[in-house]
């Protein structure tokens, strides 16, 4: 059923929320992004409530980090262990609270074939080989921390329901600099400490589309029970830095639009261990497909040049280059 012109009318006068403004790529201004700030570290920060018997975790290497309504518990967000007894007391305190559906961040690379070398485009059928002894450690932990999740849940008889969100590289506008992860790859090409760009590819998602996968992945029925592909637009580190030094005028004049020649990026690994995981990405031919997000979801990720160079813009205002 379509909406009325009066339901019309009162949607176009509703004040969007902070939520809202950031997914739809409106810039919030210095106060409001202090606010955020602030509110990210309140034991209550007085945000709306889209779905109150939601868990959501965000997987790491060596704990995992789970949060809850803060009304229905105190702490609201607890650390635990990576590996089979810390999942256990996760799920325990999922039943304790009351939780109904539970949304876990794994990782894009948690469903590719070993080798990024392999041409083709996959889905989420497909789950990486954590025995393969070829893989980093970093898609193997995230790919045996989701499979934990699943496997509990198949022995689970209660009313709690699994969905998993495996975003791609995740970039965009940062609210603050305590911890910038993926985006410090922007930081370097920005500071001109990259001489050039290895021959590697990413499947660039918002962080903005991110958080709205996940909240369409708590509250939608159907997300119970599936994997979520949230991979972006591919692209190569090279476009990248061409989008920055185009995009941004003189504050973009210390990027290196240079090709990196396979064999230099390899040599220069020796030496660097920053460089070490990513030769195995050189030269990367497989894709991702977000169609079942799309189809289940309503989901669309926006084009990767406005998300990388918000990001650079975000990280100019908050001093970080």
């Amino acid at each position: 059923m379509n909406p009325t012109k009066k339901e019309v009318l009162a949607m176009a006068k509703r004040k969007k929320s902070t939520y809202e403004r950031l997914r739809d790529g409106e810039k919030l201004k210095q106060w409001e992004r202090k606010e955020v700030e602030r509110q990210f570290g309140a034991e209550d920060p007085g945000w709306e409530v889209v779905h109150r018997d939601v868990a959501g975790i965000d997987v790491g290497n060596e704990s995992h980090f789970a949060a809850v309504d803060p009304k229905l518990t105190q702490p609201s967000v607890r650390e635990f262990g990576s590996w089979t007894a810390g999942l256990q007391a996760m799920a325990d305190w999922f039943k304790q609270c009351g939780v109904k559906r539970v949304v876990m961040t794994s990782a894009a690379n948690a469903a590719s074939p070993s080798s990024y070398t392999e041409a083709g485009v996959t889905d989420e059928t497909l789950w990486t080989d954590p025995e393969d002894p070829t893989i980093i450690p970093y898609r193997r932990s995230k790919t045996v921390a989701e499979k934990a999740a699943w496997d509990f849940m198949a022995s689970y008889a209660g009313p709690m329901t699994l969905a998993t969100v495996l975003p791609g590289a995740v970039f965009g506008p940062i609210l603050s600099t305590d911890s910038i992860g993926s985006v410090q790859i922007i930081e370097r090409i920005l500071k001109g400490s990259m001489p050039g760009s290895p021959r590697i590819g990413l499947e660039i998602v918002d962080v903005r589309d991110l958080v709205d996968i996940h909240v369409r992945a708590m509250t939608a029925p159907g997300a119970a029970g599936q994997r979520f592909l949230a991979t972006g637009e591919f692209t190569w580190m090279r476009e990248m830095a061409k989008t920055l030094r185009d995009g941004l005028g003189p504050a973009g004049a210390k990027v290196s639009t240079r090709q990196l020649p396979d064999w230099v990026v390899r040599l220069t690994s020796v030496f660097d261990k920053s460089l070490r995981e990513i030769t195995v990405s050189l030269g990367r031919r497989n894709r991702h497909t977000t169609e079942k997000a799309e189809r289940l979801l309503g989901w669309r990720p926006r084009p990767a040049a406005p998300t990388v160079i918000d990001c650079a813009n975000s990280l100019i205002a908050h001093g970080v280059v």
